[in-house]
C-alpha cells in the first residue's frame, strides 16, 4: 500500500474507533447483576450482528470474525493479514486434527476464518493436502497429526503447535519493516515464553523439557531462560529482571492473572501513540489489537459473571481500553 491508501484506511479506522468500548463502559458492565444484563448492554452497542445465537461465545466469535473481515476490506498487504491471523490459523489446525482423530465434532472450537474455517480445514487435513495450508503451517501439520494419532495426547499437540505458532511470529517479526508490527510480534513471543517458563517451573519440569517447550525468541537466550526456570522461581525472577521485565516480575509475584493484565495493558499503552499517525499501517494494527483486547476483556467479564465472581475480583482482571 502507498501513503494515500494508508490515509484512506486510517480515516475509516478513525470512524470505527468511536464505537470502541471505553473504560467507563467496562466499569458499567462490572456492576451489572449478571451475564444476561452484560449481553443486553453489548447488543445495544451493536455486538453480535451476524450471529445466529445470543450466547456469549457466539457473540464474541462474531466480533472477532467481523474485526478480521474489516482488516481484509481495507485491502492491507495479504502477508500482513496472514501474520495477524497466525493464532487463529494454527488454532484451527489443532482443532481440526483433534476432531478428525477423536471423531468427536466440536464446531465451536474453530474460529470462523474466511479461507481456513472449520470445513476447509477439515477437508485439507482429512486429505492430508498439507501443501494447501499457509506456508508456516505446512511443516508442523503432518508432525502434529502423527503425534495425535500415536498418542491421543491433545496437550502434547497443543505444545507442539503453539511453539510453532510463536516461531512463525518470531520469523515474521524479523522480516517486518514496520516498527510497531515488529515490536508487537517480538513482545508477544517474549511474553508467551515467560508464561511457558513460569508454568514449567511451577510444575518442576527439567531444563531440557523447558528449553524444548520454548520458542525461538530475540528477547531471551532460551537456553538461559530454561536454566533459570529449572533452577527455581527466584532465579527465574532474577533473570527476567536483568532482561528488563521488572514490572512484569512484580505482577507475576502478585498472581498469574495480574501478569496477564500487565502484559495486555503494556501493549495498549504502547498502541495509544498511534492515534496521531495517519500514513502507515500502525493505526490499523493498533485498532485491530485494541479490538482483540476489548473482546478479551468482555470475555473475562462474561465468564466472571457466569461463575459468580465478585466485582472486586473482576476489576483485578479487566484490561485498560484503547480510547
Amino acid at each position: 500500500m502507498n501513503d494515500l491508501d494508508y490515509i484512506f484506511a486510517v480515516a475509516r479506522i478513525r470512524v470505527k474507533e468511536k464505537n470502541l468500548l471505553r473504560d467507563s463502559d467496562i466499569a458499567q458492565m462490572i456492576t451489572m447483576p449478571g451475564e444476561t444484563q452484560v449481553l443486553d448492554f453489548l447488543q445495544s452497542h451493536g455486538w453480535g450482528e451476524g450471529s445466529a445465537d445470543r450466547d456469549a461465545e457466539s457473540i464474541l466469535s462474531a466480533e472477532e470474525a467481523r474485526t478480521l473481515a474489516l482488516m481484509h476490506e481495507l485491502q492491507l498487504d495479504p502477508a500482513f493479514l496472514e501474520v495477524l491471523s497466525y493464532p487463529q490459523l494454527f488454532h484451527n489446525m489443532k482443532a481440526g486434527i483433534k476432531e478428525i482423530v477423536t471423531a468427536e465434532p466440536h464446531p465451536r472450537a474453530f474460529y470462523p476464518l474466511e479461507d481456513f474455517g472449520r470445513d476447509t480445514m477439515l477437508k485439507i487435513l482429512k486429505e492430508k493436502a498439507f501443501d494447501q495450508l499457509p506456508e508456516p503451517l505446512q511443516p508442523v501439520a503432518p508432525a502434529a497429526f502423527d503425534l495425535m494419532l500415536k498418542t491421543r495426547d491433545g496437550q502434547a499437540v497443543d505444545m507442539l503447535v503453539d511453539k510453532e505458532t510463536l516461531n512463525a511470529m518470531e520469523r515474521a517479526a524479523l522480516k517486518s519493516k514496520d516498527p510497531l508490527f515488529k515490536q508487537y510480534l517480538l513482545d508477544s513471543v517474549a511474553i508467551s515464553n515467560i508464561k511457558i517458563a513460569v508454568r514449567a517451573q511451577k510444575m518442576k519440569k527439567s531444563r531440557e523439557f523447558i528449553e524444548n517447550a520454548l520458542a525461538d525468541c530475540s528477547a531471551f537466550d532460551k537456553s538461559q531462560l530454561a536454566k533459570a526456570a529449572s533452577s527455581g522461581l527466584e532465579d527465574l525472577y532474577a533473570y527476567l529482571e536483568k532482561n528488563g521485565y521488572q514490572e512484569g516480575v512484580e505482577s507475576l509475584k502478585a498472581s498469574p492473572s495480574a501478569f496477564e493484565r500487565w502484559c495486555d495493558n503494556r501493549l495498549i499503552r504502547r498502541l495509544k501513540g498511534e492515534k496521531t499517525h495517519s500514513e502507515s499501517v500502525g493505526p490499523v494494527l493498533a485498532f485491530y489489537l485494541a479490538r482483540m483486547n476489548e473482546i478479551k476483556t468482555v470475555r473475562i467479564i462474561l465468564t466472571a459473571k457466569a461463575n459468580g465472581f465478585s466485582e472486586e475480583a473482576i476489576r483485578e482482571r479487566v484490561r485498560e481500553m484503547y480510547v
